[in-house]
């Protein structure tokens, strides 16, 4: 049965120093980015995109 060390190695001290505790909290609203509408290109009528998508 293995014992634990009396006094923490450097890796130990590492771990812990980088792990140790939990990040911070994010509350639900910093999670959303929140960005205003922009108006569709419905209309806009492109040539070379058309030749692109359906002539094979």
């Amino acid at each position: 049965m293995r014992t634990a060390p009396q006094r923490p190695d450097g890796a130990e001290t590492d771990r812990r120093a980088r792990f140790g505790t939990l990040p911070k909290q994010i509350r639900p609203e910093e999670m959303v980015e929140e960005r205003p509408a922009t108006t569709p290109a419905d209309h806009a009528y492109n040539p070379d995109e058309w030749l692109v998508r359906y002539a094979w």
